[in-house]
């Protein structure tokens, strides 16, 4: 089983960029797809960002599209989410998560599992 800790977040004025890691203990982190997801209080979780395996194929939600970047790197057990021109809605905590193939099979909160303790990021406007 995979064992997730996150990092990188913080706080940032709107229009700045972060980098949010997540580190992966466990032999099999290559063998799964990863996913980023996020949740601000009272809301559901929700998708942000995916990658396959082998970080070939990126998957990302509407409203992060051209400013965030997933990617990994299979020799240090980490991926990562580059988040670029953060708006004040980008605030909530985010969490990484393995997918339950080494492809991405679907975007939802059941497509993954193995959650992290999460990152805050808060973008001030």
């Amino acid at each position: 089983q995979v064992q997730l800790v996150e990092s990188g977040g913080g706080l940032v004025q709107a229009g700045g960029s972060l980098r949010l890691s997540c580190a992966a203990s466990g032999r099999t982190f290559s063998r799964y797809a990863m996913g980023w997801f996020r949740q601000a209080p009272g809301k559901e979780r929700e998708f942000v960002a995916a990658v396959s395996y082998s970080g070939g194929n990126t998957y990302y939600a509407d409203s992060v599209k051209g400013r965030f970047a997933i990617s990994r790197d299979n020799a240090k057990n980490t991926v990562y989410l580059q988040m670029n021109s953060l708006k004040p809605e980008d605030t909530p905590v985010y969490y990484c998560a393995p997918g339950r193939s080494a492809v991405v099979t679907g975007l939802g909160v059941s497509d993954f599992g193995s959650w992290g303790q999460g990152t805050q990021v808060t973008v001030s406007s």
